[in-house]
C-alpha cells in the first residue's frame, strides 16, 4: 500500500531538513569537523547523513563535505548526496578562496545562507604557478560574500586555532555554534568534541575563540610598538670570515641611501649562496652600474640593479637546491608547520626531477659544454636521469647524499652552469648599460626584465625563454619615445600566464607598428 501525503505536508517535511556544506582543502580537518556536526545532530535526536566529494588532490582541489539533518519523526526523510545551488542553509569554507568558490557555485544565497569562512590563505596551485604575482584578490571575495550571504562570519580561523594550540576545524566548529545557525546549544557542540576523545582540551580552546569571533567578542590586539630599534643583521662565523664580511658591510654602507637597503639584501643573498669573495664580486658589478648613474635620476637604475644582479648571481642549481633542503632551519620550520612534538617521528620525502641540462651543468665547464652540445650524450642523460625521484631525507642515506651535494660550493664556480650564468649576466648588464646615455628609462626597464628569470629546471627554462623574447622585442623599439613604456608592457604580459600567450600577443602588437 502506498502512502500519499498532501503537498503541504511534503513541503513542510522538506523545509525541516537543514542543509550544511563544508569546503575544506586537504589537511584542514574537514572530515573531523563534519564528524562533529553529524555526531552532535544524532546525539540531539536528529536523523543525519554526511557525504563527501573529494577534490583532485591536496592543494589542488577542495573536498566538499555535505550534511543533511532533520528532527526524528514517523516519516523518514530522503537526503540528498551533494549540495545544490541555491539550496544550502549553512556554508563553512576553511580558506578565503573557498569562500569565493562557494559563492561562484551558487551555494551561498542572500535569502537563506549563513556563510562562515576563514580569511587566511592557502595558495592554490594556479596561484603558485603564475610567473608574476598570481595571488587572487581576497578583498574582491569578501565584497562578493557580503552581497551573497544572508549572514556572514569572516575571521582568521586558522590564526585563532593555532594561537589556541589546535587546528582550524575546531575554531570553525566554534564559529558555527556562535553563529546560531543550527538549533543546538553551546554545550551540545562541546560535548561532541569531548565525545571525539582526541585533542579535547586544545580543541575546546580553539572552539571558544571561534565562538567569540562569531559573536563579535574577540579581544582587540594591543598596538605594536614602532619606536623600538630593529636588531641589526649580523652573520656569525670564524674570525677571518667575520672580518671579510665586516669589510663588505662597510663598503655597502657607503652606497647612496636609495641603493643601500637593496644592496645590503643582495649582498647577504650572494654571500649566503657562495662566500664573501663572491660578495665582493657582487659589489664590483654594482659599482659598474653606479658609475653610470646619478643622484639626479634618484639612483633608480642602481637600485633595480642591486636587486636583480643578486638574483642573477644566486641562481638555483642542483647544489643550491640540495643545500637548502638539508639546512637545519628548514627541518625546524617543517616540524613547526606540522605541529610535530619532540616525541613525534616525522617522515620527510623530497621530490627531485633533474633534467639532462641540470646534470650537464654540474660538470666542469669544458666537459659540460661538450656534453650539452652532443645530442647523443644529452639523450643518454635524459634516459638515465629524466625520471622523478622521491628521497626520504629523514633517513641517513638520502640525507647524506643531498648534504654532500649541497656542500659543493667550492666546486660550483668551476661548473658549466656557472659559466653559462656568468656569460648571460654580463651580456644582460652590458646591454642595459649601453642604453643609459640614449634613454635612461629604457635602461631601467631592461634591468627589471631580469625578473622573468627565476626558479629551477623547467620553470627556469620557461622564464629564460620569455626573457629572451622580451629583450629581442625591446630591440625593435629602440629610438621610440615610448620604448620604456612598451618594454614594461611586454614584461607584464610575460608575467600573466605560464604558457606565454599574453606575451605573444603583445609582441605581435609591437611588430604591427614598428
Amino acid at each position: 500500500m502506498n502512502l500519499v501525503l498532501p503537498q503541504k505536508t511534503l513541503d513542510a517535511r522538506v523545509g525541516e531538513i537543514i542543509k550544511l556544506a563544508v569546503m575544506a582543502v586537504g589537511g584542514q580537518g574537514g572530515g573531523v569537523l563534519t564528524g562533529w556536526i553529524e555526531s552532535m545532530a544524532r546525539a540531539e535526536g536528529y536523523v543525519c547523513q554526511a557525504t563527501s566529494v573529494a577534490g583532485v588532490a591536496q592543494r589542488t582541489g577542495a573536498t566538499i563535505y555535505y550534511v543533511e539533518m532533520a528532527p526524528k519523526s514517523a516519516l523518514e526523510p530522503v537526503f540528498a548526496l551533494a549540495p545544490a545551488a541555491g539550496d544550502v542553509d549553512v556554508l563553512i569554507a576553511a580558506e578565503m578562496m573557498e569562500v569565493g568558490r562557494a559563492v561562484m557555485r551558487g551555494f551561498v544565497t542572500p535569502d537563506r545562507t549563513t556563510l562562515i569562512g576563514s580569511t587566511h590563505r592557502a595558495l592554490a596551485v594556479s596561484e603558485k604557478m603564475a610567473p608574476g604575482d598570481g595571488i587572487a584578490d581576497a578583498d574582491e571575495v569578501r565584497a562578493a560574500a557580503e552581497i551573497a550571504a544572508q549572514k556572514l562570519v569572516l575571521e582568521d580561523m586558522e590564526g585563532l586555532a593555532v594561537g589556541a594550540g589546535s587546528v582550524i576545524s575546531a575554531s570553525l566548529f566554534g564559529a558555527l555554534a556562535g553563529s546560531g545557525a543550527l538549533p543546538f546549544r553551546r554545550e551540545d557542540y562541546e560535548n561532541a568534541i569531548r565525545a571525539g576523545g582526541k585533542g579535547v582540551e586544545p580543541s575546546l580552546r580553539a572552539f571558544a575563540v571561534g565562538y567569540d569571533a562569531a559573536q563579535g567578542r574577540l579581544p582587540t590586539s594591543a598596538p605594536v610598538a614602532m619606536d623600538e630599534p630593529e636588531t641589526p643583521f649580523r652573520l656569525a662565523g670564524p674570525e677571518a670570515l667575520q672580518s671579510q664580511w665586516d669589510a663588505l658591510v662597510t663598503r655597502a654602507d657607503a652606497l647612496p641611501e636609495a641603493v643601500h637597503d637593496l644592496a645590503f639584501a643582495g649582498l647577504s643573498k650572494v654571500v649566503n649562496f657562495q662566500d664573501c669573495t663572491y660578495g665582493t664580486l657582487y659589489l664590483d658589478r654594482l659599482d659598474t652600474v653606479l658609475a653610470r648613474d646619478s643622484a639626479a635620476q634618484d639612483w633608480r637604475l642602481s637600485a633595480e640593479a642591486a636587486k636583480y644582479i643578486a638574483n642573477a648571481m644566486a641562481y638555483d642549481d642542483i647544489i643550491r637546491v640540495a643545500d637548502l633542503k638539508t639546512r637545519a632551519p628548514r627541518f625546524t620550520h617543517i616540524r613547526q608547520e606540522m605541529r610535530a612534538g619532540d616525541a613525534n617521528l616525522m617522515q620527510l620525502t623530497e621530490y627531485f626531477h633533474p633534467r639532462a641540462e641540470e646534470i650537464a651543468g654540474l660538470m666542469p665547464a669544458r666537459l659540460g659544454a661538450k656534453v650539452e652540445a652532443s645530442d647523443k650524450w644529452m639523450t643518454r642523460l635524459n634516459r638515465w636521469f629524466d625520471k622523478g625521484r622521491r628521497l626520504r631525507t629523514d633517513r641517513l642515506p638520502a640525507f647524506l647524499m643531498l648534504h654532500v651535494l649541497g656542500g659543493l660550493k667550492g666546486y660550483r664556480l668551476k661548473t658549466h652552469r656557472h659559466a653559462i650564468e656568468v656569460a648571460h649576466l654580463d651580456n644582460w648588464l652590458s646591454r642595459c648599460l649601453a642604453e643609459v646615455e640614449a634613454d635612461y628609462d629604457v635602461a631601467v626597464e631592461l634591468v627589471k626584465c631580469r625578473r622573468l628569470i627565476k626558479g629551477y629546471s623547467d620553470t627556469h627554462a620557461r622564464g629564460l625563454g620569455k626573457f629572451d623574447k622580451v629583450m629581442d622585442a625591446a630591440g625593435l623599439l629602440r629610438g621610440r619615445e615610448d620604448a620604456a613604456q612598451w618594454i614594461a608592457r611586454l614584461r607584464e604580459a610575460a608575467l600573466q600566464d605560464a604558457e606565454g600567450k599574453a606575451l605573444e600577443g603583445a609582441i605581435a602588437t609591437v611588430r604591427s607598428f614598428v
